[in-house]
């Protein structure tokens, strides 16, 4: 039996070094290639609409050298075993109507010369290759596609820019999606503070309304007007989301509410604190918020 068991690994060794051999590295190299030899990089993301804030550091730091187009895939189909129940947009990473709402936003950054709809536009970098690479997926996510292109940003910066929005100025707010909750968080707390408001989907805030008593509600017109709201707040909390990962980019005061059982997000920079406990939780908002 103990034969049989290491020769079985032993076999799964061996393809999985050939697989990394023979498609891998040949990609990463041609990722390499392109960004040596080219002015301009045109990159290819299917989402998640996380998953494309995250790649933005990357992104900036190349086009300090080159012109960079980005190009949004709508409709791409989630793997079933990837699928959740509770995911916004079905089976598939991102709608047609998720990218309008998207696409002002990134228009608005300075180092992405062009943004468009995907439309079968030549790529030069598939930024979704990072879910091929045989890594530990725990790593913080933001930095996949570092490990895609070999370039290393200082995450400690600001890779969105936009304007603030009073609208909710000096307001905590909170975006907290349904999926990758810490069942063992009470937000309760807050309602003992004044203007707090919830941006994001009316199941989303109604399933926080019975715990935050004053808590508000905003659904934006689009993510510009998110991110812009975002901007103007006086701390941001949120779980594994959308909302965070734009908090992250715009560097605001933010807390992150993590899952022990998928770590896949850890703040950097300045004023940014993830927790997993509610003494933790609480002192931080009273810290971050005085």
């Amino acid at each position: 039996m103990k034969k049989i068991f290491f020769k079985f690994f032993k076999k799964k060794r061996n393809s999985n070094n050939e697989r990394y051999k023979n498609y891998i590295i040949p990609k990463i190299n041609e990722f390499y290639k392109s960004i040596d030899s080219k002015d301009t990089i045109s990159f290819l993301h299917y989402g998640h609409l996380g998953d494309i804030i995250n790649s933005l550091p990357t992104i900036k730091l190349l086009s300090k050298t080159k012109n960079c187009h980005l190009y949004i895939q709508s409709d791409k189909k989630i793997p079933d075993h990837a699928i959740t129940k509770d995911h916004p947009f079905g089976d598939v990473y991102l709608t047609k109507n998720s990218i309008v709402k998207l696409i002002p936003l990134l228009k608005q950054q300075r180092f992405l010369e062009k943004v468009e709809t995907f439309s079968n536009q030549k790529i030069d970098i598939d930024l979704n290759f990072f879910r091929e690479l045989p890594i530990n997926f725990n790593i913080d996510s933001v930095r996949w596609y570092s490990h895609l292109t070999g370039t290393f940003p200082d995450l400690s910066e600001t890779y969105l820019n936009v304007a603030s929005n009073d609208k909710y100025k000096n307001f905590i707010v909170i975006m907290r999606s349904l999926r990758r909750q810490n069942d063992q968080i009470d937000y309760s707390f807050l309602s003992s503070y004044n203007k707090i408001v919830f941006l994001g989907l009316e199941n989303e805030y109604k399933n926080l309304k019975d715990k935050i008593i004053n808590l508000e509600h905003y659904e934006s017109n689009d993510f510009l007007e998110l991110a812009s709201i975002i901007k103007g707040s006086k701390l941001f909390i949120g779980n594994l989301s959308f909302g965070y990962a734009l908090a992250e980019a715009l560097k605001v005061p933010r807390l992150l509410e993590s899952g022990p059982n998928f770590p896949l997000v850890y703040p950097n920079g300045h004023k940014a604190y993830d927790f997993y406990f509610q003494s933790h939780f609480e002192s931080l908002v009273k810290k971050l918020y005085n």
